[in-house]
């Protein structure tokens, strides 16, 4: 007789039996090569309701359980603004997958929608603030965010296409502003179609953009309308048709800079030129 398992059972059987190569290996690799997590680790665990976040959040629950290093986490949901829908949405997967998330409110969409200038880019720098604030009161010493493999290469093509700089997305780092926190993305080496293939898998369905300028695509796989990342995933999607490992390349590339053949760079803030040692 086949045992029957609840929906929250099924999704975390799935990330170690069916997704274990896909998902969980490239999870704990990225755990282990970046050393993000160590023994007595406070972390919040930063769920904004998507995919990427529900998904660390489980298997985040899975390495708190059953991993070698202790350490605790705590579940916490930012409200920045949510539609009735989205807020609704979140806490239902929340109490679906049975992850025991902490809600708490702030103001952002109301301050960055005002905002003619960058809005999205005050958005995101509120995000990051409010969570460091709140997990800090919580008595977290790390924030994890879900950012994914795709998330890092696109950063970096982005950055040369439209910043004129070349910028990578690191695993980890120090906060600038909270002392003695630090942000952790413990998803960086797994990939966004993996994660899509867990979610159909299990029948699940996230908020994709909950922002005020794009609500109009609340549950969708790949929504952003018309915005640069888009244009940059696109265009990698297309590349890849005669160059499959083309994203691996991208990524392997932000590990094997050679500084010698730079002409200028940045360190610390501080601009260098090849000139200084050409001599």
């Amino acid at each position: 007789m086949e045992r029957h398992f609840e929906p929250y059972q099924k999704a975390e059987r799935s990330i170690i039996t069916k997704y274990r190569e896909t998902i969980w290996h490239p999870f704990i690799d990225a755990v282990n090569k970046y050393r993000l997590i160590r023994e007595g680790d406070r972390i919040a665990v930063c769920i904004s309701g998507g995919k990427d976040s529900m998904l660390m959040a489980k298997c985040m629950q899975e390495l708190e359980r059953h991993g070698k290093v202790p350490f605790s986490c705590v579940y916490l949901v930012m409200d920045p603004g949510y539609n009735e829908i989205n807020r609704q949405k979140i806490e239902a997967n929340a109490e679906l997958l049975h992850i025991p998330v902490r809600i708490f409110e702030s103001n952002i969409f109301a301050v960055a929608n005002s905002q003619d200038h960058s809005p999205c880019y005050l958005c995101a720098k509120m995000r990051r603030g409010w969570l460091y604030h709140k997990a800090q009161e919580l008595g977290c010493n790390k924030i994890a965010l879900g950012h994914h493999f795709d998330d890092v290469i696109e950063t970096t093509v982005m950055s040369m296409f439209y910043s004129s700089q070349i910028r990578a997305m690191l695993p980890k780092l120090h906060s600038d502003h909270f002392e003695g926190m630090e942000l952790i993305r413990p998803m960086y080496r797994v990939r966004e179609q993996d994660i899509i293939a867990w979610k159909r898998y299990n029948d699940l369905e996230f908020i994709q953009c909950a922002c005020r300028f794009t609500e109009n695509c609340t549950i969708c796989d790949n929504g952003g309308g018309g915005s640069k990342r888009q244009e940059i995933k696109q265009l990698i999607r297309r590349m890849k048709r005669e160059t499959p490992d083309l994203d691996q390349s991208i990524f392997n590339s932000i590990h094997s800079v050679c500084l010698d053949t730079m002409p200028g760079w940045t360190a610390k803030s501080t601009r260098h030129s090849f000139l200084e040692d050409y001599e």
